[in-house]
């Protein structure tokens, strides 16, 4: 079964916190959502793995980014919570996945940022996913 099929729901979670940073700032590129990718999965092997993780962000934007995304990843987790002091995960009624989970869901999107970018652009999996999430 494909990730998208098997994880619908984190990999759309996932998704809505790259495209509503870029809906806020539409200078972003897909090489900005590469590194932010490429750190955040880094950080999870390497915590796996007992090592210090790399530190791949270079601008402010990529570090908002990855605030969003990685505070989907910990909510995915069963970690956090969607805002301070807000409802986490077991409050919204979100079943936790594994790390092993989510790092098949976040390959499988930076997969998909590469194709895009390739095919479209420095923007083009941008344009391409937030056609459909909204």
């Amino acid at each position: 079964m494909r990730v998208e099929e098997e994880y619908p729901g984190v990999m759309q979670n996932l998704e809505v916190a790259i495209t509503s940073t870029y809906s806020r700032h539409p200078e972003m590129s897909d090489h900005d959502v590469i590194r932010v990718l490429e750190t955040i999965i880094d950080a999870y092997v390497a915590e796996k793995l007992g090592r210090s993780p790399r530190h791949l962000i270079s601008t402010d934007l990529e570090g908002l980014l990855l605030g969003n995304v990685r505070g989907m990843c910990d909510l995915r987790l069963g970690h956090g919570s969607l805002a301070v002091g807000g409802p986490g995960a077991e409050e919204l009624g979100i079943e936790p996945i594994t790390v092993d989970e989510l790092l098949l869901c976040l390959k499988r999107i930076l997969k998909s940022v590469e194709r895009w970018n390739k095919r479209g652009g420095s923007q083009g999996y941008l344009r391409f996913v937030s056609q459909y999430i909204r």
